[in-house]
């Protein structure tokens, strides 16, 4: 593996995940490709606190529901060796309740374009000595979620993509891997009340919800040259809340 000169594309850089993921990275020694739609004071105010570091930071500006941003994104990627797809959004309801307008999003956010991107990023992963391709998925992919049934669907399907896709580049040396947060301490929970997360807590083994740098943990590891031989691997980080 490269140490010098290797570069991340981080999809939601703007999120509570996917902002600790690119801070890890870069502290990792890659430069980044920040992907955001809406957040973007949140990524000035990150490649502000990463300067230190200096490592090259691209911050890009996309809307995975609009079709025309897989060009404006394949036109701002040069060398690329790892990707990242943490980009992701919610829908809290009953599936009855949900519009064919929530359905399309989650469809495009969390599946088609990053299946887009990947169809023509491949080439350039395939050209680097540490092709890494990581998808921040959700427990909820494993075991289903009521009220978040759309959701639980498109996570699910970021599963199965990671473990057939892993089949096909194995022989290119890029491995393929998903990970897989229970609750997360980030503004997704914002929207429940403290005591409806207390009694979530108590579900789960380690009595709290889990850090973003947990996750970001995670990713810097499945990146490393330690993990080069593991492709194909769901891994949850949940506090044992599902084994």
């Amino acid at each position: 593996m490269r140490l010098k000169d290797r570069y991340a594309f981080v999809t939601g850089a703007s999120g509570g995940i996917g902002r600790e993921i690119a801070k890890q990275l870069a502290a990792d020694g890659f430069h980044l490709y920040l992907q955001y739609f809406q957040g973007e004071k949140e990524i000035r105010q990150l490649i502000d606190e990463l300067a230190d570091l200096h490592v090259d930071l691209i911050p890009i500006q996309a809307d995975f529901c609009d079709p025309a941003s897989l060009e404006k994104m394949m036109a701002n990627i040069f060398q690329l060796d790892v990707f990242v797809h943490a980009a992701g959004q919610s829908r809290y309801g009953l599936l009855e309740e949900t519009s064919d307008q929530d359905m399309t999003m989650l469809w495009d956010t969390h599946l088609r374009m990053p299946m887009r991107l990947l169809r023509h990023l491949l080439p350039k992963l395939r050209t680097s000595e540490c092709g890494r391709i990581i998808f921040i998925s959700s427990i909820w992919g494993e075991i289903g979620a009521a009220m978040e049934v759309a959701y639980s669907a498109v996570k699910g399907g970021q599963i199965a993509f990671c473990r057939a896709l892993s089949k096909e580049v194995a022989d290119q040396k890029i491995t393929v891997n998903c990970i897989t947060p229970g609750a997360v301490d980030t503004q997704m929970m914002q929207g429940f009340s403290r005591e409806d997360i207390r009694q979530l807590e108590a579900d789960i083994p380690f009595g709290r919800l889990a850090k973003s740098e947990e996750i970001a943990k995670v990713v810097s590891f499945l990146v490393s040259e330690k993990a080069g031989y593991i492709t194909g691997q769901t891994v949850g980080v949940n506090g044992g809340w599902h084994m």
